[in-house]
Formats: C-alpha cells, sequence, structure tokens
C-alpha cells in the first residue's frame, strides 16, 4: 500500500523551496483575479487576466514591442556602466578620506532624497533626446545606492589588515586596492542589484511622461489612447518579467562571486 506524502516545513527551506512557493503564490494570485474578473468583482472596462496573458504571449511577436523594448533596455545599461563608472569611485574616495566626506555629506543628504521622477521635465529640457533624458535619470537614481553601499563596505573592512599592508611600506592608493577594494566588493555589487532594480522604474516612468523618445512606456501610452488596456497590461506583465529576470540573475552572479561573504554572514543557502 502506497504511503501518503506529507509536507513539512523542511520541504519549503533553501531557494528551490521559496520558488515553488512564489510560484504557487503567483498561480493562486492570477487565480483569484481571473475569477474576480469572470464574476463582475473587477470593473467591467478591465481585460480579464487570461486575456491580458494570451496578449502578453504574442507581444514578442510584434516588431514594433521589441523595438520599444530595446529602447528601454538601452538607456538603462547605459546609464547603470555610468553610475557604476561614477559613484564607485566617488565612494571609494569618500570612505577612504573623511575631509572629502564631511565636505560633501551636506549635498549628498539634500540631493538623495529628490525623487527622480520630480526630475523628469528638467532631464527633458536638458536632454531633448528622449535617450538621453533615460540615460541621465537613470545615472542619478542609481548613483545613490552605489555610493552608499560603497562607502558603507569601506567601513566594514578590517583596521588590521589596513595597518598590515602599510607597515610593509604600501601607499594609501595601494591600501584601497589591495584591501578596501576587495573588501567592499560584496557591498559593491549589492548596491548594483539594487540599481539594477530601480533602472527599468526610471526608464519606464520617463517613457510615460516623455513618450517622444520610444520604450515600454511609450508603447503603453500609445495603446492607452486607443483603449486597448489588454496591450498596456500585457506590456507591464513583460515589464515585471524583465525586471525579476535581470534581479534573478544578478542575484546569483553576486552568491556565485562573493560566496565567501554569504557564507561569513550566514547568508548562504
Amino acid at each position: 500500500m502506497t504511503r501518503p506524502v506529507r509536507l513539512s516545513r523542511g520541504m519549503f527551506r533553501g531557494r528551490s523551496g521559496r520558488g515553488v512557493l512564489g510560484a504557487a503564490g503567483v498561480v493562486l494570485f492570477l487565480g483569484v483575479a481571473e475569477l474576480a474578473g469572470r464574476t463582475g468583482l473587477l470593473p467591467g472596462y478591465l481585460p480579464e487576466v487570461s486575456h491580458v496573458l494570451a496578449t502578453a504571449a504574442t507581444l514578442p511577436l510584434d516588431a514594433q514591442f521589441r523595438s520599444d523594448v530595446l529602447a528601454t533596455l538601452g538607456p538603462c545599461l547605459a546609464g547603470l556602466a555610468i553610475a557604476i563608472a561614477i559613484a564607485v569611485p566617488a565612494g571609494l574616495l569618500f570612505g577612504t578620506v573623511p575631509f572629502m566626506e564631511r565636505s560633501t555629506r551636506p549635498l549628498v543628504e539634500f540631493l538623495r532624497p529628490i525623487p527622480s521622477v520630480a526630475l523628469i521635465p528638467l532631464a527633458v529640457f536638458l536632454f531633448p533626446e528622449g535617450h538621453d533624458a533615460k540615460t541621465a535619470l537613470v545615472v542619478y537614481t542609481c548613483s545613490w545606492p552605489l555610493l552608499i553601499n560603497t562607502m558603507y563596505g569601506l567601513s566594514d573592512v578590517d583596521p588590521l589588515a589596513k595597518e598590515t599592508l602599510r607597515s610593509f611600506g604600501f601607499g594609501p592608493l595601494a591600501v584601497v586596492l589591495r584591501v578596501s577594494l576587495p573588501s567592499a566588493a560584496p557591498f559593491i555589487a549589492t548596491g548594483v542589484r539594487i540599481a539594477v532594480a530601480v533602472t527599468l522604474i526610471v526608464a519606464v516612468s520617463v517613457e510615460l511622461l516623455a513618450p517622444g523618445g520610444g520604450g515600454i512606456g511609450a508603447f503603453q501610452s500609445l495603446a492607452g489612447s486607443a483603449n486597448r488596456l489588454d496591450r498596456v497590461l500585457a506590456a507591464t506583465v513583460w515589464a515585471g518579467v524583465i525586471g525579476l529576470a535581470a534581479n534573478v540573475l544578478f542575484t546569483a552572479g553576486e552568491r556565485r562571486l562573493f560566496r565567501w561573504h554569504h557564507a561569513r554572514t550566514g547568508e548562504a543557502a
């Protein structure tokens, strides 16, 4: 006689277990939303979930949508690269030279809370080309988590290791490159992952308010003006899928590159 399979809490531990639970949660949410649409609990002008998903499945066949996706991802990647090139060296400078950190802290604390969305009109005025405006705002938004995480990572560097290197005659730059930067690398990687999560939000926000440069937001604006809510929501689904895929890839790369750091902090599965 076959014995029944009993579910235990241990079966859902680890990344694979969390993935199963996450997928189950998504399926449950979609099922509830579909049921609510079919029973009239949702407004009648909203398309059913099954219709939105069917439309989303056909969007990759649309050449215009593929072009708009590339128009969004291009400024995201360019802005992220520029932000890394600016914010990481600045964080290293501020984190190793106390005078520079104290001198710039008031400016940083003033600029950091300003929402990037509030700067969209200024960015569009300064950069009439849509791609340039998106890139500029992505650089602005991504620089803060990179800067703060770099400075935080430097504060976690073992002072004994730095003193040991200095005792062997190494200068400040060598100490930064040989001890401070490698020790802060996991924190910088976390800053990159956080920045990746916001690039798509910023780019699509610019496209929705200034759709001249194309992109997913421009695609949604055009579909909305044609009263095609199914295409608006289908593009939203793809934006979420792209963001989720980017986060999963960067998280996996971060864990693989800095396995020692996660093991030390108890975060490794």
